[in-house]
């Protein structure tokens, strides 16, 4: 059975199709077919049961009387049709004695039935039954109880006898027989059509997954991602929103690529900068130790500080694409936690205050809980403080305000022209006045992905008096949230 179920799964899904299309045809069929037959065969007994029954209203009661007492046990020589008798009659009495008709040219074999019917006579009960005679041809067989005393004939009083009636079913189980051939036939046609009809049915709708098959491979072999299949527009079936899932896919992974080869192109910009100073300074360096004529000790302290500046800088740069590649949610989701904001952010205020010494950071902060990565969720407060910072003039003020879920940092520095506002997020992007600044325009784009992540926003808007403010808006609550309780032992 196992072997036959691999080989049925096997098998091309257009041959398996075809194959339950006829198994199904072919069950239904067989049904509607015994179930036919059985009809017909019902229908056909019916009407010899009432011609037995006619015939025992054709046989005259006077005659009985006469047969029992010249009791004839002798088949009559005259034959019917073939080799078969017409017809058959007979009286059986209650030991087993048979009397036959004049006419019967053949005896109808004795069952238990006929002698309980002679013992124990109920005239108002008729019995039917499949019987033989003693050629051995089938018989459909009527059976009723029959009373014979000296005198009249009557019925209803205790019986001595049962009258055997019988016709032959010759012509019925021929007429069966021919049915259930025709059946047969017809059965095996249906099932060989539904079969077609069922291969048919099956490349007419599986056309639409050959074509997804082909799309599919042509991706795998020539990586073009560009590849699109049409869909009707009113069309809502499986092999419908099969395709508009697979163009969904492929535009996904199309745009991943042009983002991938986007991040690489601008990693490997921004990644030169300070690689080409280092250069120049290791360069310079190398060259007078070769030489043997020192840099002076003022150059070469500047030197060295500028390679200890640019070496922060690309560390700074490779952690912050570390960061950008991660993936945007099976790694997060597993380390967010109830975080208390209102901490994170008085720890990024600590920091934003060792940077800018010269600057006046005021602040506001009211407790806020909320679920998130607690280092990211860090790091992106940190980075909205120093941009503030980075771009504060000397002895400004910095105004960080965190209620009711929202935090805020207004900064009063040049402030972002309004057709630069949409960019802000963008990896690598830099304003142009901010070029000169350190940085990798990278810091933004982290923010704004730690709190897409967290289920926030994040949004820059100018403020009314010069400077920028930064908005960022979480879910959570004032108070923590209970603890579960622990597992019972």
């Amino acid at each position: 059975m196992n072997r036959l179920v691999r080989r049925f799964r096997s098998l091309p899904i257009r041959s398996r199709l075809a194959l339950l299309v006829a198994a199904a045809v072919a069950f239904a069929v067989a049904a509607v077919s015994v179930t036919c037959w059985f009809i017909v065969q019902g229908k056909l007994y019916d009407e010899i049961d009432n011609d037995l029954r006619s015939s025992v209203g054709s046989v005259r009661t006077d005659e009985f009387q006469g047969l029992a007492a010249g009791c004839r046990q002798t088949p009559s020589d005259a034959v019917g049709v073939g080799s078969r008798p017409k017809s058959y009659g007979q009286l059986v009495r209650d030991d087993g004695k048979v009397c036959l008709f004049p006419s019967s040219t053949a005896q109808v074999q004795v069952s238990g039935v006929d002698k309980s019917v002679a013992k124990d006579p109920d005239p108002s009960q008729v019995h039917f039954r499949d019987g033989t005679d003693t050629h051995g041809n089938k018989l459909r067989v009527l059976t009723t109880a029959l009373v014979i005393k000296d005198g009249p004939v009557t019925q209803g009083v205790a019986a001595d006898y049962s009258l055997v009636i019988a016709l032959p079913l010759k012509g019925t189980q021929s007429t069966l027989n021919e049915l259930a051939l025709i059946l047969l036939l017809v059965s095996g046609v249906g099932v060989l059509g539904a079969g077609a009809a069922g291969l048919a049915v099956a490349r007419a709708g599986l056309r639409p997954v050959d074509k997804l098959t082909e799309a599919v491979e042509h991706v795998a072999r020539t990586e073009d991602l560009d590849v699109r299949i049409p869909v009707e527009e009113d069309s809502e079936d499986e092999i419908a929103r099969l395709s508009h899932s697979f163009n969904s896919m492929t535009s996904a992974l199309a745009s991943s690529r042009d983002l991938q080869q986007q991040l690489i192109a601008d990693a490997g910009h921004e990644l030169r900068t300070p690689l080409t100073s280092l250069r120049t300074n290791i360069e310079l360096l190398s060259r007078s130790e070769e030489t043997g004529r020192p840099l002076p000790e003022a150059d070469r302290k500047a030197l060295l500080a500028s390679v200890k500046a640019q070496m922060t800088e690309l560390a700074a740069l490779i952690g912050d694409l570390q960061e950008l590649s991660r993936p945007d949610t099976s790694q997060h989701a597993g380390r967010t936690q109830i975080v208390a904001w209102h901490d994170t952010v008085e720890s990024a205020l600590r920091r934003a205050r060792l940077r800018g010494p010269e600057l006046t950071i005021t602040a506001d902060v009211e407790p806020w809980f909320v679920r998130a990565e607690p280092a990211a969720l860090e790091r992106a407060v940190v980075n909205i403080l120093d941009n503030a910072v980075k771009f504060s003039p000397e002895g400004g003020t910095i105004k960080v305000r965190l209620t009711d879920g929202t935090l805020t940092v207004r900064d009063h520095g040049p402030g972002i022209p309004a057709d630069e506002l949409p960019h802000v997020f963008d990896r690598f992007w830099r304003s142009p006045s901010a070029r000169a600044l350190p940085g990798s325009g990278l810091g933004l784009s982290i923010v704004a992905r730690t709190v897409q992540q967290s289920g926030g926003e994040v949004s820059l808007s100018p403020a009314e008096e010069g400077g920028t403010v930064a908005t960022v808006r979480l879910p959570g609550a004032p108070t923590p949230p209970p603890e579960d309780p622990p597992p019972s032992p």
